[in-house]
Parts: C-alpha cells; sequence; structure tokens
C-alpha cells in the first residue's frame, strides 16, 4: 500500500472524517487492523480564507505546495486535499508538486458520469460557489442565489466548521436544496465542501446528494493500493 498525505484542517472537522474513513475502509478490506501509512500536515483555515478573500492566488498555491512538499519529504508516495476550495488553484499545485496529486473534483465528476447526472447543483463555501472550478464539458452547475449563498457561507463558517450541527440549519439547507432543484431539475448535488455530508446525507432529500468526502476517499484508497 502507497503512503498517503493529506493536507488537512480545511476544515478540521472535515480532517477527521477522512482519516476515519481510511481507517474503515482498509480495514474492512483486510479484515484486519491493516491499513497504510497516512502523513497529514493540519493547516490553518482563516489563512486559507484570507488568502482567497484578498485573492492572492500565487501566494494560495505556493502555500499549498510547500504542504505537499513536507508531506513528500515525510514519506507521502501522492497526496489529497481534504477540502473543496482549495481546488480553485489546484492545477498550479499540482503543477508545483513533486507527487501525484488525486482531485476531489475529478473524482466527483467521474461519479457523476457513472451515475448519468449532467446537471448538478453545488453547495460548498461562497469561494467554492462561485468559482468555476465543476465546471466541464458535458456538465451543467447551478448555484443557489446571492442571499442563499450568504447563509451557506455563515452556517459553514459559524457552526459546521466549529463541529456545531443542529436540526435548524439541516433543514434550512435541505430547503435551500429543494428551491435549487424545482428551478433547475437538477440531476443531483454536489456537497462542495467536505463538512456539508456531516450534516446531509443521501436520503434526507428526493435528489441525489453527491458526498465530496466519501468520493474522495475512495479515489484516494483505489490510489493507494495502486488502482
Amino acid at each position: 500500500m502507497h503512503t498517503i498525505g493529506i493536507i488537512g484542517g480545511l476544515g478540521p472537522q472535515a480532517t477527521i472524517d477522512y482519516y476515519q474513513r481510511i481507517v474503515d475502509h482498509f480495514q474492512t478490506r483486510n479484515h484486519s487492523l491493516a491499513i497504510p501509512e497516512i502523513v497529514i500536515f493540519s493547516l490553518d483555515i482563516t489563512r486559507l480564507f484570507a488568502m482567497i478573500e484578498a485573492s492572492e492566488w500565487d501566494s494560495l498555491a505556493n502555500w499549498l505546495a510547500d504542504k505537499v512538499r513536507a508531506l513528500h519529504l515525510a514519506g507521502a508516495e501522492f497526496a489529497a486535499i481534504s477540502a473543496n476550495t482549495p481546488h480553485i488553484v489546484f492545477d498550479r499545485v499540482q503543477a508545483m508538486s513533486p507527487i501525484p496529486l488525486v482531485s476531489i473534483v475529478d473524482a466527483t465528476l467521474a461519479a457523476a458520469q457513472v451515475n448519468g447526472y449532467k446537471r448538478l447543483g453545488l453547495l460548498g463555501t461562497a469561494f467554492t460557489m462561485q468559482s468555476n472550478f465543476f465546471a466541464r464539458d458535458g456538465v451543467s452547475i447551478f448555484v443557489p442565489n446571492t442571499e442563499e449563498q450568504q447563509r451557506i457561507h455563515e452556517r459553514l463558517i459559524s457552526e459546521i466548521e466549529h463541529g456545531v450541527f443542529t436540526a435548524a440549519t439541516k433543514q434550512e439547507l435541505l430547503a435551500i436544496i429543494c428551491s435549487l432543484q424545482e428551478r433547475h431539475q437538477l440531476d443531483a448535488v454536489i456537497l462542495g465542501c467536505t463538512e456539508l455530508p456531516l450534516l446531509l446525507h443521501d436520503g434526507d432529500t428526493n435528489i441525489p446528494l453527491l458526498n465530496t468526502t466519501a468520493i474522495h476517499v475512495d479515489a484516494i484508497c483505489q490510489r493507494c493500493i495502486g488502482n
């Protein structure tokens, strides 16, 4: 099994979920306690947000690339960023990386393609919803309106990133998903923040929810065993 490198902390709750999911995957697969070696570099999410708000794209890419290099020096043979928002500069980071990176965007869109989903809603931080890194040929991406985006972002920053999960916020997010579906006749909705699947689950609504954490972890685990 290849050594996994993870850039985490963006935010911490999702990083914990990644680690647990990887461990569960291999313990189930191997029918034993055997798991791959995992190196995690946990970063300060406030630095991420500050650089994005200032549009400091070179600084952001260099910051992330430096951490990937550190993971490589610590023994990681490939790496992943356990968050959606940093993928704004993913291509730049990959170009500077000494090891391959597993993209959450590529993995999610591949899962959508397998299921025949072409009209996709997208929830995440304001930065993710206002970017276009999920937009690819053959896929149409639809985001909530400006007021809804602000509410989602506020709930993420003030509650969910702190590990606070309330029934009221869950119902608010599901109402936004329902409204988005009514406006755009979606095939599925991307949970484009890796903290969102900690609150929202497939089956909570009648439209499929693409859990980017679960999808990304599956891609990471497949890469770990050489598939």
